[in-house]
């Protein structure tokens, strides 16, 4: 070799003055290239020492001068083979950037890997609903009662055309005031006629003109009459005709009532009230009073407005229902009003301007006879598949997440498993295959039998029954990356045993061996201070080039959905969304950047992986 070559002649007693000292001038030390059986070789093809004749000589180098040849180390040729070789450079500053981009990017990033950007939209919403009455509400007298079966005999009865019913022994009759209005009375029998008979029922006293009254209300074709007050109804049951006293007991109708003033909703919705205004606006009557008040009627498109006497609105009357979707919303008359005239008008939308000035922009649509009353809201929105911006040069994925961001943190994820996934398998190859190759015999055939037994677990298979063990127990996703890691390494080091074992069975029997066996060494020292060293420049061009291998399994495990979980990223997991076809044809942001990286960081192991293999090679001309 030539630096032993060189070694050897520092070693020796040269003599300065000795007349036949060869000088080389520093161009052609610079040039010297290779040694063949102690003879060096110019590489111009002359001989060193017919060139150094022809010179004019120049000062001697002593052992001590600073000028003296210079010994390459067995690294720094290693070093100058690699970087001549331009891929392994290219893939250097390409896993470089892969790291740069990784591990520094997250620190330098505005954006969190979690963090779910939104945004703000209008859109309507159902805020209430409105519809035609078509079922009779019914206002009871106080202190009277007409509950449900009451009410269902009235229902009966009208549905029969009966104008008197009985109900939980109790007679009642109906008077039809208008359409959408009928005035239900309480009969309390005082007389029953049969003829001309006359037979009292109760020990009421009658007024003295009572029997001539009901006469000429007969003889009128008339059913009711009233004296000194007090009303008598006059109704047939069975052969006999009854005399009774009424008593305004409820009133059944189809309007709604709806006070403007929140103070004044009992009082609207009372009998009192209820029953005059009905049949004013059953009669299209202008005036009513109530409880001694005079009030107008004014209407207006299929709905009526009522105000006292001083002009001031009191109630709003329409057979149109409108209630909020929430219960606890209070929907303002005023609004419900508006909402009745835009469906009267048949109109689609309509602007309603509240107390505080704020107009607000509804739509209405119909469905039957029903009708849905939508608002512009204002709501929070998760912004999703936003293609490149400045703010997100990558865009904004399916979960409102900048995927640059992620891509980064995916990107910490892939080459850390790739890193200790291979110090894993690095580890268990070498000191199974360093033990298995040094003592060889039995020992070496049971392990390497142990070697055949885990190359034969079926990898994706484990890993797939192992994903879901972990899906049921609902494994936490940064545990699921040291498990991921873990059987990665486990199920990956035979590989790396049996290329030990190979190497360590041929260097054991070389000469340097048996000089450590005779120095007494122990055995430890011998296979992991004298055996493992030659075979790692093996080893770490194995390893460079199976980092690659190994990124692309955990990319695979992602894609699959075995890898590392949501709302955690790696490089596989991002890819997966190619698994939708609209994503892959609409959004290639999602998925190509992540494939790029995965593609450059697998080539860039590949071409440094190369590259030292060929470093590491001595009989490489470079």
């Amino acid at each position: 070799m030539m630096t032993e070559n060189y070694e050897r002649s520092s070693e020796m007693n040269i003599d300065p003055d000795a007349p036949e000292m060869i000088n080389f001038s520093d161009s052609q030390l610079e040039s010297l290239e290779k040694t063949y059986d102690g003879k060096v070789h110019m590489s111009n093809g002359e001989d060193p020492l017919l060139a150094s004749k022809s010179h004019t000589p120049r000062s001697e180098m002593k052992l001590d001068d600073a000028r003296r040849i210079k010994v390459l180390s067995p690294g720094m040729m290693v070093f100058r083979r690699f970087i001549r070789n331009k891929l392994a450079v290219i893939g250097l500053v390409i896993l470089f950037f892969m790291f740069t981009f990784s591990f520094i990017g997250p620190l330098i990033s505005p954006h969190g890997q979690t963090q779910v950007f939104t945004g703000e939209s209008s859109m309507p919403k159902e805020y209430a609903g409105a519809t035609y009455n078509e079922e009779l509400r019914y206002t009871v007298s106080e202190g009277k009662k007409f509950g449900g079966t009451e009410r269902a005999a009235f229902l009966l009865a009208m549905g029969k055309g009966n104008l008197t019913f009985n109900a939980a022994d109790k007679s009642y009759s109906y008077i039809k005031e208008g359409d959408n209005l009928y005035r239900i009375k309480e009969l309390t029998p005082v007389v029953e006629v049969l003829g001309k008979i006359f037979k009292p029922l109760t020990d009421q006293v009658l007024p003295e003109n009572f029997k001539a009254t009901y006469e000429q209300t007969v003889a009128a074709g008339e059913t009711a009459f009233e004296i000194d007050g007090v009303s008598y109804s006059i109704y047939k049951e069975g052969k006999t005709s009854r005399i009774a006293i009424d008593e305004d007991v409820a009133i059944g109708t189809l309007y709604i009532f709806d006070a403007y003033e929140e103070s004044k909703k009992d009082f609207v919705q009372s009998f009192n009230f209820a029953m005059p205004a009905s049949e004013a606006v059953a009669l299209q009557a202008t005036t009513f009073k109530a409880d001694g008040s005079e009030y107008n009627v004014q209407y207006e498109d299929g709905h009526a407005t009522i105000k006292d006497a001083s002009g001031n609105e009191v109630a709003d009357v329409s057979n149109i229902i409108v209630n909020p979707l929430d219960s606890a919303t209070f929907l303002p008359v005023d609004f419900k009003t508006q909402v009745r005239k835009a469906i009267s008008d048949r109109q689609n939308e309509f602007v309603y301007t509240d107390q505080t000035g704020q107009e607000t922009h509804y739509s209405i649509a119909r469905v039957n006879r029903t009708f849905n009353i939508k608002r512009d809201t204002t709501i929070s929105l998760i912004r999703q598949y936003e293609m490149p911006s400045a703010q997100h040069p990558l865009g904004i994925d399916n979960n409102g997440m900048d995927v640059m961001t992620r891509l980064m943190y995916g990107g910490q994820v892939s080459l850390m498993v790739g890193f200790v996934v291979i110090i894993i398998e690095m580890v268990i190859g070498v000191v199974i295959g360093g033990i298995s190759g040094y003592f060889g015999g039995a020992l070496d055939n049971a392990l390497m039998r142990f070697v055949d037994l885990v190359n034969s677990i079926p990898f994706y298979p484990m890993v797939l029954i192992l994903g879901s063990v972990m899906d049921t127990l609902e494994v936490d996703p940064r545990g699921r990356i040291f498990i991921l890691m873990a059987v990665l390494g486990i199920l990956g080091w035979p590989g790396t045993a049996r290329v030990v074992r190979g190497q360590i069975l041929s260097l054991r029997e070389q000469d340097f061996m048996v000089a450590t066996e005779a120095t007494g060494l122990s055995t430890r020292k011998r296979i992991f201070k004298h055996l493992v060293p030659n075979v790692m420049p093996l080893l770490i061009v194995s390893a460079t080039a199976g980092l690659g291998g190994i990124i692309i399994t955990e990319a695979t495990l992602g894609f699959l959905g075995l890898g590392v979980k949501y709302p955690l990223a790696s490089w596989g997991s991002i890819i997966n969304v190619s698994s939708d076809a609209y994503v892959m044809t609409n959004f290639w942001f999602m998925w190509i950047p992540a494939g790029l990286l995965i593609l450059l960081t697998v080539l860039g192991f590949n071409f440094v992986g190369d590259g030292l293999r060929d470093a590491y090679d001595p009989k490489m001309k470079r």
